[in-house]
């Protein structure tokens, strides 16, 4: 018997907690809606709307942009399961909890996690309001959300993260942006603990080593995706510029620039989870 105390009780009473609003319900894909980029949250069908002070060890966003519950339905026919914000771990939050609402889809059901986020863009070619495939991350949180006991029966102790950004699923991402008549990048992304944004000096470093992208989440998630075997494919919206006539972003603007950059958002990814295949038996 697990003990009650243990990561694995913990989840089971979320996810029962879930199960009582929407009894038999199961998501196939999870979605991570970052800041200012809930709204697609709002066009999920048949919407069971949940907020996370009433889901048992769930976290709360104390983060402008970010509305803090979820929205279980059904988009482009697929049923989903969407955080309509996300906690981060500048907020105070350890790796466990900010990771939890991964944890959580994936005992109900979910093979796939698509996650969102707004990041600051390093690569010359990367301008407000283009939207880019990450392909690869650079965790430079200063902590992996695996620290600690391994569950066994939650993931493996040692999982590999070379593949961690699905190659098939971000070819289906170029596929649906350029049929809908644009062209998406694939970028490294780098992981911040936040919250205070790059100096100069960091962000001349933080190109030698190789990112593209810049932000203060995603990172985590991912792996705890991965670790419990789900595919991933994460879109970012670049909401300001980290090169040539470099300023100072802030938060409101990133929110601002994620909003005007939604209805393309939006669009690509309906499109993705339109076109998104049922896991194999051997699903990764």
């Amino acid at each position: 018997m697990a003990d009650s105390n243990s990561l694995s009780a913990r989840i089971q009473e979320a996810a029962d907690a879930i199960s009582g609003h929407a009894p038999d319900w199961r998501p196939e894909i999870g979605l991570i809606l970052g800041s200012g980029l809930g709204e697609l949250a709002d066009e999920i069908e048949n919407p069971v709307r949940i907020p996370y002070s009433q889901i048992p060890h769930m976290p709360i966003s104390t983060v402008h942009g970010h509305a803090g519950q979820l929205v279980l339905g059904t988009l482009e026919g697929k049923p989903v399961m969407a955080c309509q914000g996300r906690v981060h771990f500048y907020e105070g939050y350890d790796m466990e909890q900010i990771t939890f609402p991964v944890r959580l889809m994936r005992a109900l059901g979910a093979h796939t996690l698509l996650c969102t986020n707004a990041v600051g863009g390093m690569n010359d070619e990367l301008m407000p309001g283009d939207l880019v495939v990450i392909r690869d991350h650079i965790n430079y949180m200063g902590v992996n959300p695996l620290r600690g006991e391994n569950d066994d029966n939650l993931g493996p102790r040692f999982p590999p993260m070379d593949d961690a950004y699905d190659f098939h699923l971000r070819e289906l991402a170029h596929d649906c942006a350029k049929k809908l008549g644009f062209r998406l990048r694939d970028v490294v992304y780098l992981a911040l603990s936040g919250p205070s944004y790059e100096t100069k000096a960091e962000i001349k470093f933080f190109r030698t080593i190789g990112a593209d992208t810049v932000g203060m989440s995603t990172a985590p998630e991912v792996i705890i995706a991965r670790h419990g075997g789900m595919r991933v494919v994460a879109i970012s919206c670049v909401t300001n510029a980290l090169h040539g006539s470099y300023h100072e972003a802030d938060h409101e603007s990133v929110v601002r620039q994620a909003k005007e950059s939604g209805p393309r958002f939006k669009s690509l990814l309906r499109a993705i989870i339109e076109k998104m295949p049922a896991p194999t038996a051997a699903a990764r």
